[in-house]
């Protein structure tokens, strides 16, 4: 009881120091991220409308939100340790919080937490993706392919893995799915799911590695940051096909390198022809001036004589092989 009390004193708290607007803004559907620059400025950014001013902030407040994410992490943020990452103790949502010395004045931004699935023939609907790529990935679905989604920052690859995990349900409600995050972004309604977070002393590859005991049917990585890719790679190859992972790169080319990098952060050895094997499906999503959209999706085959052979999706359903 005394948590529980603590925890809604901690929530009012930020809610005071966030200040009606920015509360609101986090309730709002179509609110994908909020953003305060060390001058004070806010800026919001809504799903279909872009980044907007959304007036100023004073340090003072700004420093008391962050004081009081940093208390609900159980953290301390200082001069000594001007950085606080984690999610906010309300929504979930994922916070980025500095301090001075790192910046000038105190700085944070909000990445709201999606709160309704956007199936994929809203994608084809509203131009993100054309009907032949949504069919594609459905298929790739259907036949318990590997499937990697890329893009930059704020492209929107987690909610376009939010869509894939849906279809994913309804095509196999029986399956056991295990995902894996470092922050609570995935949405997953099967019946029989297990949510896995890492945390200081729990990285990523030694969650996959408790994954494996734990009867997955297939497995799901939030985002694949650092050697961890090769464990999911393995357990891939070895009876867990049908995943789903993110990854940081701008193309789906771009994709298959940033794993070997990841890779090589864990062995020696070339693991190209383990990407290769592991890999089957690569969907780049971007995010452009006009909105986001499926930049491209690549068929994996095998990597074999120095290069990935691969099958480019096109519109004119021609194929083609790129080093």
């Amino acid at each position: 009881m005394n948590q529980l009390r603590s925890h809604a004193r901690l929530v009012r708290k930020l809610q005071e120091a966030l200040g009606d607007q920015l509360c609101v803004a986090l309730a709002d559907a179509t609110v994908v991220e909020i953003m305060l620059n060390p001058d004070g400025k806010l800026f919001i950014e809504r799903l279909g409308h872009g980044v907007a001013p959304a007036g100023e902030m004073s340090s003072a407040a700004a420093e008391m939100v962050i004081g009081t994410v940093a208390h609900a992490l159980q953290s301390e943020v200082d001069s000594e340790q001007p950085i606080i990452s984690g999610e906010l103790p309300m929504g979930g949502h994922r916070f980025e919080g500095l301090l001075p010395p790192v910046v000038a004045k105190p700085a944070f931004t909000i990445r709201r937490r999606a709160s309704r699935l956007i199936p994929l023939d809203d994608y084809v609907s509203s131009g993100v993706m054309t009907q032949h790529q949504a069919s594609t990935i459905r298929s790739a679905i259907y036949s318990r392919l590997n499937i990697i989604i890329s893009g930059g920052t704020g492209s929107g690859k987690t909610t376009l893995a939010n869509a894939v995990i849906n279809e994913i349900v309804m095509s196999a409600p029986e399956d056991r799915l295990v995902i894996l995050e470092d922050t609570a972004e995935i949405q997953c309604l099967a019946e029989n799911a297990v949510f896995l977070h890492t945390s200081e002393a729990v990285d990523m590859a030694r969650l996959l590695k408790s994954t494996m005991r734990l009867r997955p049917d297939r497995i799901v990585v939030g985002e694949v940051r650092d050697g961890a890719a090769l464990t999911l790679l393995k357990a891939w190859n070895t009876g867990h096909p049908g995943g789903v992972a993110t990854i940081h790169s701008n193309t789906a080319m771009s994709a298959l390198r940033r794993l070997e990098q990841l890779t090589a952060e864990a062995s020696q050895q070339s693991m190209q022809e383990v990407i290769g094997e592991a890999v089957d499906l690569v969907i780049s999503i971007e995010r452009t001036p006009r909105g986001r959209r499926v930049r491209d999706v690549i068929q994996v085959e095998r990597f074999t004589n120095g290069q990935y052979e691969i099958e480019q999706l096109i519109e004119e359903q021609e194929a083609r092989h790129v080093a």
